[in-house]
Formats: structure tokens, sequence, C-alpha cells
């Protein structure tokens, strides 16, 4: 593997000049009265965003200030098969030394820049705490990582990716934390990886498979138990996503290029794209114009373009049909109450090595977003002194 090298976020102007020509050119759909949020994002939600991002949204503020906060990297990653792949990641070390090694995963529609918020805290040190180096890649595709040339760049091949970068930065031994496509990922590597180098891993995206009859017991159990109010309301919250909140996942699961198409030549298009996720899959967060609106840049300039974050979908479809194997090592998870798919915390116990779990109030799908200081919180409890997983990387506890 290459030597890395620092990155620094530099749009070149003449990217900026054809996205406000784009701007300037778009069209928009007409709207059926008073339908609100029913038929997708609001037109007049997005002619203000699209207003904005044309007038008065200053990019180079923003591409500043992530410079200035996530320190950046890039390597190339030799894969299995599909070459070298040169990856994006912010890689920030505690200032105490034994801290603990920590991958942090993103999914999609997020980005690196989810880690933003977690990150001085997750590397804070002190008595009360444990610490951790972070590490946070861009996954291939997303971001300004190298996208696969290769078609089959699937679920080993993402969890390898990620493996390898933690190994090149001299991590043989981490745990991860990740969300939407990080939790299968990371989940990947706890099988893959298990117990050599993968020591343990805490997601907010906790899945499992409800009971069957092959375990009569537990099932018998299941008919039989009334549901917790909390638990109703996690099956509401996923059956309405089941139901009206995954046509997304049918398109670009089976003709991801086909809507690559639009992404990548209207802005406007995949602000509408993106933008709609990001209000139906949080609790309630106040997203700023300008919040979105770097969100979305970050998609409109990745090294790639939009297109290719969407093959992940393609590639990943067998996986999600058939999870395989549970993983074996210690597990901690984080339920917030409108995540897409909240299920039963006893189906989880059941078939995984659950040692922590904390259960929310509010929150949704962008926990590291949404509610930084909360998640950071139940990774410390969960890796402290007196906790499930202390000391589970070895010479690494966390404590000066």
């Amino acid at each position: 593997m290459s030597a890395e090298t620092s990155f620094q976020i530099d749009i070149p102007d003449e990217k900026l000049t054809i996205l406000r020509a784009k701007l300037e050119l778009a069209s928009f759909p007409n709207e059926l009265e008073d339908a609100g949020w029913k038929y997708g994002a609001p037109l007049a939600d997005i002619k203000r965003l699209t207003e904005r991002w044309k007038n008065g949204y200053d990019w180079r503020k923003y591409e500043k200030e992530i410079n200035e906060q996530l320190p950046m990297f890039t390597r190339d990653i030799d894969m299995d098969g599909f070459g070298a792949l040169n990856i994006h990641y912010v890689h920030k070390q505690s200032e105490t030394v034994d801290a603990i090694p920590l991958l942090f995963c993103h999914g999609w529609p997020g980005s690196f820049l989810e880690v933003g918020k977690v990150l001085p805290l997750l590397t804070s040190s002190a008595p009360e705490h444990p610490s951790f180096h972070v590490v946070a890649l861009s996954l291939p595709g997303f971001g300004f990582s190298e996208a696969p040339h290769k078609q089959g760049f699937a679920i080993d091949q993402y969890a390898e990716v990620a493996h390898k970068l933690m190994v090149a930065l001299g991590y043989d031994e981490y745990v991860t934390h990740g969300g939407d496509w990080g939790s299968l990922i990371t989940r990947r590597m706890a099988s893959v990886y298990d117990g050599r180098h993968h020591k343990a891993w805490h997601t907010n995206c906790p899945l499992a498979k409800p009971p069957s009859w092959r375990s009569p017991l537990f099932f018998l159990s299941f008919l039989l138990t009334p549901w917790s109010t909390e638990e109703k309301a996690g099956i509401e919250r996923t059956t309405w996503f089941r139901t009206k909140g995954q046509g997304y996942l049918s398109e670009q699961s089976t003709q991801p290029q086909t809507l690559g198409y639009s992404l990548t030549d209207s802005p406007v298009g995949l602000l509408a794209c993106i933008y709609e996720k990001l209000i139906l899959w949080t609790d309630n967060y106040n997203w700023s114009d300008d919040e979105v609106l770097t969100w979305i840049s970050l998609y409109w300039f990745s090294r790639d373009g939009p297109a290719a974050s969407l093959r992940i979908y393609f590639e990943l479809r067998d996986y999600c049909e058939d999870i395989g194997q549970n993983p074996t090592i210690p597990m901690g998870a984080s339920f917030f109450p409108k995540e897409l798919i909240v299920l039963p915390a006893a189906w989880l116990r059941k078939s995984h090595n659950v040692v922590f779990e904390s259960h929310h109030k509010t929150g949704g799908h962008f926990a590291a977003t949404e509610h930084p200081e909360e998640l950071v919180q139940d990774m410390r409890k969960m890796f402290a002194k007196g906790g499930p997983a202390f000391a589970i990387v070895p010479g690494r506890i966390g404590y000066a």
C-alpha cells in the first residue's frame, strides 16, 4: 500500500461556474394544491434551496471550514481482484496514547462529513471517559474516494477496503461504528475479521431477523408477549418505511445507472432526491439551508459523481436479502425512534452478542448529526472502565 497523502478539498472554479449555470437554467414541475410532503419534496422548499444555492450560498466558506476542522488524507489500497483504489479518509488521533482505534463508517446519502460533530468528542481526553483514535473513510464511489471500475464490488470488498485502511494506519486491532450501509459493512467486518482484528462493533442502525419456529421457545414467547409502547412505535415506523419510504431502493438496487444520468446532470434533481431523505429520515432535526446545501454539494462535487454512490445498492442487494451468519464479537446498539427500521431489541439480543444497548426518546437515521452527544456517550459507556467492552483492544484501553 502507498503512503498517505495529505488532502484538502479545492473544487476548481470551473465546476462552480458550471453549477451556477445549471441552477440558472433549472426548470421546476408544477405541484398539486395542498400537497405538502404527500407526493415528495415540496416545490416551495426546492425553489428556496435552489435560489440559495445559486445566490447566497458560499461554497468556499464551507470548503474552508471542512479543511480546517477535519484532518483528511488519501492513500491507495490494493484490492483483491480490483486493483488499487485511492481512498479518502479523515484521521484524527487522540492525545491519549492508548486511545481505542475506531473506524467510523457512513452510508447513503451520507458521507465522511457525518463524523464532523462527533470527532472532537470521541478524540477528547479526560479521566471520566475513554478516548478514541478516529478514522472515517469515504466509501469507494462516495466523496473523494475513487469508485470501483469493475462490476461485483460487493459487501466483502467494502469490508476489505475498510479493514486494510485500518491496518495501513497501524491499527491491526480496532473497533467500529456504522450507520446505514456502514452498519452492514461493519457487520460483515465483524464476521470476516472477528477476534483477530475487529474486536467489537457499535451501530445506531441495529437489524435482526424476526423470531421463527426454528427457535420454538423464543417464537412462542414472541407470540404471547404483548408489544411495549416503544415496540409498537418501532413497528409503525418500519411499516411506514416499507410501504411509503423505499421507492428509491427499488430503482437504485436494479437500475442505478439510469437514475445516475439525472442526478449527474441536474443539481436540482440531486437536491430534491437527497433533501427528501434528510427531512423524512430525521426526527424533526432543524436543518439550516446551508447545512443541506453543503451535504448536497459534497455529492455534486464528488470525485466520480453522484451516480457512483448509487451502485452500492445494486452490488449489495443479495447480501441485504440474506445477511448470513450473525457475528459473535461484542456488539453495542443505540436505538433511535425515527430510524428507518426499528425492530424489538429482544430480536437483536437473541441473535447477536449484544453487550450494550441504549434507547433514546428522540432521533432518527443520521444519529451522528442529530444527536452527536448522545451517540458518543453510548460509545463511551460501552468501552469505559467497568463497561462491557472495556480493554477489548489489547494495550489500548482508552485512558492515559
